[in-house]
């Protein structure tokens, strides 16, 4: 069952036409590798899906479980199940990372008429959640990403999407300026995530992190379109020929 679809997706920045006619279906449960060099327009899809501002979309549409994705506002999308993880995450100086967690996750389940967390069960939730990813508690201590490795930023990020349990995770180039062992302990961490019921869009340039998250299938995108959907093989052939030959197909 489609739990994504990008149809005919046309979408500009300022006076320059980015996407250009993007189509794309991601299944229930399917975890979905894009592929492609700079500029072909790989994180402007996943910020047009997470409804960042900025961005122009002059044709096409974007389904989310059948429902208009652009026609939401991005904590709405947030609220449905759409997480995006940063390539580059931010940093927040003065608010500590517990009460961000507590903060976000409440106001998501407030928007789908839950009930609100108080702190002793958040705590509860959020020590069990850190514990099965490994992630020590003094990093919920501390500001947001302050002071932060990057592989403890990707870990942080991988630590909202066990807690928020999002239904489609898209991760933006999250290999980027991590070493293998970070890198290793994050693909561990995404991976404990993978469920019957949750897609992953995972965005890289470089077929190395989809030997720790292995995919169901691979696209190459090239200025703006997908120009090739194969299997986890087609990364292996990227890897040995490089995107030239797809740049004539675009």
């Amino acid at each position: 069952m489609p739990l994504l679809e990008v149809k005919d997706l046309k979408v500009r920045v300022e006076e320059r036409e980015i996407l250009h006619g993007l189509t794309l279906t991601v299944n229930e449960g399917e975890v979905h590798a894009i592929m492609g060099p700079n500029g072909s327009g790989k994180s402007t899809l996943s910020h047009v899906i997470a409804g960042k501002p900025g961005y122009e979309v002059t044709d096409g549409q974007i389904l989310f479980k059948g429902e208009d994705l652009l026609e939401m506002a991005p904590e709405e999308r947030a609220a449905k199940g759409v997480f995006l993880a940063f390539q580059y995450p931010v940093e927040i100086p003065g608010v500590a990372t517990m009460n961000f967690l507590r903060t976000a996750l409440n106001a998501q389940r407030k928007a789908r008429g839950e009930s609100e967390y108080s702190t002793p069960d958040f705590l509860k939730k959020v020590r069990e959640v850190s514990k099965s990813l490994n992630i020590p508690q003094d990093m919920l201590k501390r500001g947001v990403n302050v002071g932060f490795s990057g592989g403890e930023k990707k870990r942080n990020e991988v630590l909202q999407m066990a807690l928020f349990e999002p239904s489609l995770c898209i991760l933006d180039e999250m290999d980027s300026g991590l070493d293998i062992d970070a890198l290793r302990i994050a693909a561990d961490g995404v991976n404990a995530l993978r469920s019957p019921k949750r897609s992953m869009v995972v965005i890289t340039h470089y077929q190395r992190l989809l030997n720790y998250i292995v995919p169901d299938v691979v696209h190459v995108m090239s200025r703006g379109k997908v120009v090739k959907t194969g299997n986890k093989e087609l990364a292996l052939e990227l890897e040995a020929s490089g995107y030239a030959q797809f740049e004539d197909a675009a």
